[in-house]
């Protein structure tokens, strides 16, 4: 702009000369050349702002298209989600996950107090991204149900009006506000417990109940809570908690007992203010038809329903036409249920999460490859199996986990900086007999890859101590630790390694169960997917009303590979 002020000051100082100082055709010059410059100047003064303008608005929409295009490009396609609910919320997220990796792809939500739950904001800078991305149709559930649990939770006028159901002389009404429950009582190991929590919070979602888990202050001393502004605790004062210990199959309100005993229909039911499901281990064949359509009908308008189990038993929930749908739409990859279920829920307490980072930052944090191995064998009187080392040692070696030991004269050769990697191996047992074993191994002699070996082992309880509260701290910062390695062997039929798969999205080596003394062959095999096995499925045809193979009905629920009996859920592919 200066330099066009200063030509225009020019061009009028031209004009203002004196005529008489000035030839005719030498002022006509002037002045013909002074106003093309004014004209000149004028027009491009004109134009200028114009043109910046067209660009300035053509660049923004060019830039938003790119931004748009890029979306596109990074979105994968999720069948049958088409909702503009969904739609908004992809927008949104994409937004939130730019800026906040915590959040695991929207898994999580923000606003928590970070020095309440360390664990929830750091545990992303431990483990590598999860190849599984969760479905927008379960991040849109996950936040429904955040809404249903704040707004019925423990505190709430509807929760004080649905509990005052379950005293004497009270009948069912419209005071509970359409809020319903399902209680989770505290049961078997911690395994066992974390495994059954989430198959209890999928069944919630399915159904619309509030999930409240027994536990009292030793399960807040674990886990941090999952939902913001308000608790998943069962209040301590819970009008039924003093008759749980009575709780069992032959209970007045059990479910199986009264089906047993033609004592409930759909319509008595309705007049119930609660039931209790025993969906353990030993249930029996009346208690297994909470897995038929009919029965799930004939429970959806009790308001309280009691749940003890120990099971994952998520597969079945997928063989309910009624949940079917809903179920493909939350997980397109149908073997990723506890894995998105298990890091919404579990976030280590901050004492539990000193266990873990201190533990990693000593013994893993330097290694170029994390290798974790689980080793559970259930006779604790046996110890040390020659056997079960042979099976490890072979499986480990055999797929490559941990190189084989050098002989000869190739012991004496040095290692190149490029040959010297550091293996670092995790092993979680309740004894010390195989650390010892495998640590001596590799402490004392080289390996033919020239690969360094570290052997640790965080804990050796001698025996599982369910009830001990620093027990369950350091079972619990195992199953973390292992979950955040690269590679993963597990025990057959250890919900301990399921755990640990399933959080760190791993297809974990299973080490196969023994028969008889000996080892099987192979001695380990990869697991379909990250998902825990349901140990005690319902070999049921609800429809047929007749005995029928439920791992084989549709392509996604099969046997466990450790577990013939079992069922697991794995992809379709």
């Amino acid at each position: 702009m200066y330099p066009s002020r200063r030509r225009l000051s020019l061009s009028r100082a031209i004009d203002k000369q004196p005529e008489e100082q000035l030839g005719g055709q030498e002022k006509r010059c002037r002045f013909l050349g002074a106003m093309r410059i004014t004209e000149i100047l004028a027009f491009f003064m004109v134009l200028i702002p114009v043109l910046l303008v067209i660009v300035a608005m053509f660049g923004y929409d060019q830039g938003n298209g790119f931004v748009e295009a890029s979306r596109i490009i990074r979105m994968e396609p999720e069948p049958n989600v088409t909702s503009s609910d969904d739609s908004t919320l992809q927008r949104d997220q994409e937004q939130k996950d730019s800026v906040d990796l915590s959040l695991l792809g929207g898994l999580l939500v923000s606003g928590f107090k970070k020095e309440s739950c360390l664990s929830r904001y750091q545990s992303y800078l431990y483990r590598k991204a999860s190849p599984y991305k969760p479905s927008l149709h379960l991040l849109s559930k996950l936040r429904a149900y955040e809404e249903l649990h704040k707004r019925c939770g423990p505190g709430t006028r509807p929760y004080t009006n649905a509990e005052r159901l379950l005293k004497p002389k009270q009948t069912v009404d419209s005071e509970s506000e359409g809020c319903k429950y399902v209680v989770w009582m505290s049961f078997s190991g911690l395994g066992n417990r974390i495994i059954s929590i989430a198959s209890v919070f999928l069944y919630a979602m399915l159904t619309d109940r509030v999930l409240l888990v027994e536990g009292g202050e030793q399960f807040a001393d674990l886990f941090c809570e999952p939902f913001l502004d308000t608790t998943w605790l069962l209040p301590k004062d819970f009008t039924l908690t003093s008759q749980f210990s009575g709780f069992g199959q032959n209970s007045a309100h059990c479910h199986g007992d009264m089906l047993k005993r033609k004592l409930i229909n759909e319509s008595s039911a309705s007049s119930l203010s609660h039931l209790y499901l025993h969906l353990a281990h030993d249930y029996n064949e009346h208690d297994k038809m909470f897995f038929c359509a009919e029965d799930q009908n004939l429970l959806k308008n009790v308001p309280w329903l009691i749940i003890r189990t120990n099971n994952f038993f998520a597969p079945s929930l997928f063989l309910i036409p009624s949940f079917e749908e809903e179920l493909g739409m939350m997980f397109p990859e149908k073997g990723t249920v506890f894995h998105h279920l298990g890091r919404y829920l579990f976030h280590p307490s901050n004492q539990v999460w000193g266990l873990i980072t201190r533990y990693y930052q000593a013994y893993l944090a330097k290694a170029d490859e994390r290798i974790g191995l689980q080793i559970r064998v259930f006779d604790e009187k046996s110890g040390v199996s020659p056997q079960v080392t042979k099976q490890i040692i072979s499986c480990v070696q055999n797929e490559d986990l941990l190189p084989i030991l050098s002989k000869g004269e190739e012991q004496h050769k040095q290692p190149s900086e490029e040959d010297s990697k550091l293996k670092s191996v995790l092993i979680t047992s309740l004894t010390t007999g195989y650390f010892e074993i495998l640590k001596t191994m590799y402490w004392e002699n080289p390996t033919v890859t020239r690969e360094v070996v570290g052997i640790h082992q965080p804990s050796h309880e001698g025996h599982q101590q369910t009830e001990k509260l620093m027990h369950n701290r350091k079972a619990w910062a195992e199953m973390y630790l292992l979950s955040l390695t690269d590679k993963l062997v597990i025990s057959a039929w250890s919900t301990f390694g399921y755990v640990a798969q399933g959080l760190g999205g791993l297809r974990a080596w299973i080490l196969y169960k023994q028969e008889n003394q000996t080892n099987p062959n192979p001695p380990c095999g990869r697991a379909m997917s990250p998902d825990p096995c349901f140990h005690a499925p319902p070999y049921y045809d609800c429809k047929a009303k007749q005995g029928t193979d439920t791992g084989n009905v549709v392509p996604h629920v099969r046997h466990c590979e450790d577990i013939s009996w079992g069922l697991k859920l794995v992809d379709n592919s």
